[in-house]
């Protein structure tokens, strides 16, 4: 069984780039999370505790992405996908990270989809 939890169109400022002045810029990432769990429990009881608390996953991809230094977007995912595999009780994580207007006039985005799962 794959459930999946949905977080998308995250923005959040990050330090992010390769060089220390890019990252100095904190522009903005967009983030998109899905979380596999089996909500089974959750879709019967209609209790909280019985899933993963959204708002709790979005302070900590908020955390993870506004509070430490990345020079790469694919370590961004992977860190906030470790975290919340770590934090949470979920089977897999997906993390989809859009980093906007990477070459002015270019490029509309770059981006990376990272999954991860409790056995990674």
């Amino acid at each position: 069984m794959a459930d999946t939890i949905l977080l998308e169109g995250i923005q959040i400022p990050a330090a992010l780039g390769v060089t220390a002045a890019e990252r100095r810029m904190r522009r903005p990432v967009l983030l998109d999370l899905e979380i596999e769990r089996d909500l089974r429990a959750a879709g019967r009881s209609d209790r909280i505790r019985d899933t993963i608390h959204y708002a709790r996953v979005f302070e900590l991809v908020a955390d993870v992405a506004g509070n430490q230094e990345h020079k790469l977007i694919e370590a961004l995912g992977d860190r906030i996908a470790r975290a919340v595999l770590a934090k949470f009780g979920a089977d897999a994580v997906t993390v989809t990270v859009r980093k906007p207007k990477p070459i002015a006039g270019v490029l509309e985005h770059t981006g990376v989809r990272i999954r991860r799962t409790r056995e990674d």
